[in-house]
Parts: structure tokens; C-alpha cells; sequence
């Protein structure tokens, strides 16, 4: 993510959820492919909810109460009925497909979102219990879910997506409405890092759990929907249009885009920098008053891509691009679909973005306490591009060294929230490269930067998992470069690049 240095503390504002009132009638959701029509009941009707017990969760460092330990869900297949977008409400159908590593006599999804009408295992009624305090939807199994056992959740809900804000900038994560200065709705977009799709949709919130996810979105006619993934069917349907996107790589939860806007798409030609050379399609999507000024940047994409995966190794997914949206807020690297402000949309930015799609997209965190690895990186992927460019990496390095000095600086994991997206995240995260480069030459460290990606591919990663990683790759003296750039409570003497030969 791009973010202003001090974006930080992250509060949760829990709404009445539970308690909005439901008419009389039943509302039909339809159901999905290959599941059992469930009909959705009134909330005087519907069954009750059990007081289940609460599962130990994942256990993280700075958001200790997201995930289930234990749980892993594969995939996320997703109906969502977005009548009015510009507003939260929405009407959805999860169907989840789990397994665990444990024994499981409760399931506990984050949800803090619309009021659940139906949960169903296999297809059939469990007690559940959706607990607005603690921003959680629980089951439970008719037997205990046994490790390595599949079984598969359908959740149905309606109302108001729920509300995740961070207080010190005013921003709302998760589903966001867009209103006009008038309070007119507009269109809504995603911004979850680190925990906001669960105000729209129940998922294992925590970006440990990679999972795939096929999205079946309808909208009114005159709206069109980008998503994460592969673009497949869009059909004519009573309300409007069905968009159906399918996201066929494992990635964080917090990483799956959903925009709803009045967009035009520009389709570019394909570049073929994909697993031995596969072309890697692109398109990006521009709200209809988008300046020339504005798209002119994405042009770039193409050679930025290159440039990454020359450094990375193959790009890893079919597909990349970016959805524009209007508010001021950070970029994010929803994965295949860039997030990207209007305000944000420079080259440096993209190619930022762009690089996530390796690094927190691909290779997964383990704890948000080392979420340098996914924003030092990035961060580094800007002076990569940079240097291709022309500029001189030196240069960019003392930049950032001298920002680093003068405002303080501190070890690389994490121990607050407020510590999540700070400059040290960022800056020094991408310095500690930047001396693991000086210090083992260009050819090493792109031949480490592309076996950290194989070797960690859709897998959770940690600090200690990096550092181990260096010293079997390059040797004990660089790995210890790079642990005193990660441990030092100060820092470290900015070294110089070799002269390349």
C-alpha cells in the first residue's frame, strides 16, 4: 500500500448489526451454481442463534482477535446483489469451501457485516452465532471438522456492510460508498489492508490464509464491475448486469478488489512477461471524466513489468491492471487490480503497487508485524524503476537515508499498529535491500530477490523465514548484513553499490 508517512492506528467502529430490522417477507438470494436453493428467512423466523464458543484465534502479533487457528478456507465463491451503489447495502451469498489442521468443533469466520439470515453446512442448517462485539460469525459443525476434511459454508445476508475506520485520517476500510458533494451515491470501492472485507463478506481475515475466489457481481444497468482476476461472463439479468470475475491464485483477503463505478475499460496489449514468457494480459478501468493526464502514467505499465520481473522473476498472475476511483486515500495493491486514486496515479506509484503483486499478493505474510516485507520491497521496486530510468540508485538511497536520520528510525518488525505503516516500514525496509545488494553484487541478489519469491510462493512468511533464507542462499556474512539493518536499534551505515563490471 501507498500511504502518507503517520498513516497508522486502525480503531474498529462496530455498528447495531444485529438488530436492523428485517420486513416480513422473505428475499430471495439467488442461489449458486451446483448449491441447494436456501430460502432466506425473516429475522422473526429464523432459526436461533446458538451461544457457541469462541475458537482460539490466529494469534498475530498486532491484530491477535483476526483468524481462527487452525482453519484454512480454500476458496470464496461470492454472489453479491449491489442495488444502489454509492451506498453499503447489499444482499450476498457465501459459499465457502474450508479444510483445517486441527480439530474443529466451531468455525469462527470475521464478519462485520450485513445481518446474517442463513449459515449452512453441506448444505444443511447448523446452530450459528453472529457476534457484533467481537466482529464474528460462528458455527457449528453437526460432527468436528477433522484435519484435512473439506466441507463447505454458505452464509446468506443482507443489509448495511459494516464499518472499519481509521480515525486519525478519516478514512472508512473495506466496502466504501462514493457520494457527490450533494450526498448523492455514485460508486463504491474496496480498501481492506489489513482487515476490511469483512465488512462485506465472512472470510478468515488474515493474510496467513490465502484462498482463490469467484465473485458473481450484479449491478444496475449503466454500472460496470471490476474485480480481482480473470474476467469471465457478464449477462443481462432482471436488476441490471452480472459480472462474474474468478481469481484463480491463492491471495490475502485483504487483497481482493471489488469496484462498482460508471468506468470505461481500456484493454492494452499483453506483455509477455508471465511464467516462460506467457502473456500477461492488461486492462485498466477509468471513470468516465478521467483526464488524459491521468491515464497517461498506465501507459507505462508494460515496460514497468518488465523492468520487475526482470529483477522478481515471472509475473504471477494472468492478468494485471488498475481501477482509478476518485476519493483521496493510499493506493493499494488489490491483487490484479491495482486500487489507484486519481491523486496517486504516477509512475512511482504503480510500479509500488505493482510490485506487491510479488511481494504480500504472492508471497503471503505470516504476522502483520512484519509487513516491511511487503513494504520495504515495494518500496525498493520504486529505485529499481528508477534506475532504469537513468536516475542513479546512490542518489535515491541517501534520499532516504537523510529522511531516515533526521526523523528516527527503528528495527523492521513491527510492534504497534502505530509502527505498521511507518517510514521505517518503508525506508529502511527498502535500505536493508539496498545493502544486501551492495553487499553480494547485482547478479546475487536478483538470483536471491527471484528464489525468495519461489521459494515462498502462496506461503506465509516471516521475518526470521527471510533472514534464514539469506544465509542458505548467499552465505553468513551477507545474511548478517542484512539481520542488522532488520535488528539494529539504530542505523545502519549506508553502504555503497558495487560498480557494475
Amino acid at each position: 500500500m501507498s500511504r502518507p508517512l503517520g498513516w497508522t492506528r486502525l480503531v474498529l467502529t462496530v455498528g447495531v448489526l444485529g438488530s436492523v430490522p428485517v420486513a416480513a417477507h422473505s428475499v430471495q438470494i439467488p442461489a449458486l451454481p451446483g448449491s441447494p436453493r436456501v430460502p432466506v428467512l425473516p429475522l422473526k423466523e429464523a432459526p436461533p442463534r446458538a451461544a457457541l464458543p469462541a475458537p482460539e484465534p490466529i494469534g498475530d502479533s498486532i491484530y491477535p482477535a483476526l483468524g481462527q487457528r487452525g482453519l484454512d478456507v480454500l476458496h470464496y465463491d461470492v454472489t453479491l446483489h449491489i442495488d444502489r451503489p454509492g451506498t453499503r447495502g447489499l444482499r450476498g451469498v457465501a459459499l465457502l469451501t474450508l479444510t483445517s489442521t486441527r480439530p474443529l468443533d466451531t468455525v469462527s469466520l470475521d464478519f462485520l457485516g450485513p445481518t446474517v439470515q442463513d449459515v449452512r453446512w453441506n448444505g444443511r442448517p447448523v446452530p450459528w452465532q453472529q457476534d457484533e462485539t467481537a466482529a464474528k460469525l460462528r458455527l457449528s459443525p453437526p460432527t468436528p471438522l477433522r484435519p484435512g476434511q473439506e466441507a463447505q459454508v454458505t452464509v446468506r445476508y443482507a443489509g448495511q456492510a459494516g464499518v472499519r475506520q481509521d480515525q486519525e485520517l478519516g478514512l472508512d476500510l473495506g466496502w466504501v460508498p462514493v457520494t457527490d458533494t450533494a450526498g448523492r451515491p455514485l460508486s463504491n470501492y474496496t480498501l481492506s489492508e489489513p482487515d476490511g472485507t469483512r465488512t462485506f463478506l465472512p472470510v478468515n481475515d488474515h493474510p496467513s490464509d490465502p484462498a482463490t475466489f469467484t465473485l458473481h457481481v450484479t449491478v444496475p444497468r449503466g454500472y460496470i464491475v471490476a474485480a480481482s482476476g480473470l474476467r469471465g461472463t457478464e449477462r443481462v439479468v432482471d436488476e441490471g448486469w452480472e459480472y462474474t470475475f474468478d481469481q484463480a491464485q491463492p491471495i490475502p483477503t485483504y487483497a481482493l478488489g471489488l469496484q462498482v463505478n460508471h468506468f470505461q475499460r481500456v484493454d492494452s496489449p499483453a506483455v509477455p512477461v508471465g511464467p516462460g514468457g506467457a502473456a500477461v494480459l492488461r486492462r485498466d478501468y477509468f471513470p468516465d471524466d478521467t483526464t488524459d493526464a491521468v491515464r497517461r502514467p498506465y501507459a507505462q505499465v508494460g515496460e514497468m513489468l518488465r523492468v520487475l520481473s526482470g529483477w522478481f522473476g515471472p509475473f504471477p498472475f494472468p492478468v494485471h491492471g488498475a481501477a482509478v476511483i476518485t476519493p483521496r486515500v493510499p493506493a493499494l495493491e488489490t491483487a490484479t487490480l491495482l486500487t489507484m486514486p486519481v491523486a496517486s496515479s504516477f509512475e512511482r506509484v504503480i510500479v509500488h503497487e505493482s510490485a506487491h503483486q510479488w511481494f504480500g499478493d504472492t508471497v503471503v505474510l505470516g504476522d502483520w508485524a512484519d509487513v516491511w516485507l511487503n513494504e520495504g520491497f515495494a518500496t525498493y521496486a520504486e529505485l529499481l524503476w528508477l534506475e532504469a530510468q537513468g536516475d542513479d540508485p546512490a542518489g535515491i538511497a541517501a534520499t532516504w537515508y537523510e529522511r531516515l536520520r533526521d526523523q528516527g528510525s527503528r528495527p523492521l518488525v513491527a510492534t504497534s499498529e502505530a509502527q505498521l505503516f511507518d517510514q521505517s516500514a518503508y525506508l529502511r525496509g527498502a535500505l536493508a535491500l539496498h545493502a544486501l545488494r551492495a553487499a553480494v553484487g547485482d547478479p546475487a541478489f536478483r538470483g536471491f530477490l527471484q528464489g525468495y519469491v519461489r521459494e515462498f510462493n502462496r506461503r506465509p512468511v516471516r521475518t526470521p523465514d527471510l533472514l534464514g533464507f539469506a544465509a542458505r542462499s548467499l552465505g553468513p556474512v551477507a545474511a548478517m548484513v542484512l539481520r542488522t539493518w532488520v535488528e539494529s536499534p539504530t542505523l545502519p551505515p549506508l553502504p555503497a553499490l558495487r560498480a557494475p563490471r
